[in-house]
């Protein structure tokens, strides 16, 4: 397999990753087996954004794309369309912070409703 399609490959699964840690939550409300995969994916974003960490997915895709002979993201539909996304231009770390925040008050908002559901269920 072309190390180019692989470094796509890995972006989509950034992105993936990305949303599910986000929005998994909501999957969770649905499916609750499944916080037990959403909570250590969610803390785990949380942890590298507010450490300034870089996800191990980025070095990965980047070293694929140098070995794939690119020298940056322009060429295919996902990187012209899901590179910004991942990679936002002007990223501060005040930036990086508060959106580590809204992924913690966002997530707590709907794990607290999923405890509330879950306990009036039981009752």
């Amino acid at each position: 397999m072309s190390a180019r399609i692989l470094a796509d490959a890995v972006l989509v699964l950034h992105l993936a990753f990305i949303a599910f840690a986000t929005l998994g939550g909501l999957a969770v409300l649905r499916w609750p087996r499944l916080a037990w995969l959403h909570l250590p994916v969610m803390l785990w974003a949380a942890g590298i954004t507010f450490a300034g960490g870089i996800c191990p997915l980025t070095p990965l895709e980047n070293r694929l794309r140098l070995v794939g002979g690119e020298t940056g993201y322009q060429g295919s539909f996902i990187e012209h369309y899901l590179t910004s996304i991942i990679y936002p231009a002007g990223l501060t770390r005040s930036t990086q912070v508060a959106l580590g925040v809204l992924l913690l008050a966002f997530n707590a908002a709907v794990y607290l409703r999923f405890f509330r559901k879950r306990g009036a269920s039981a009752s």
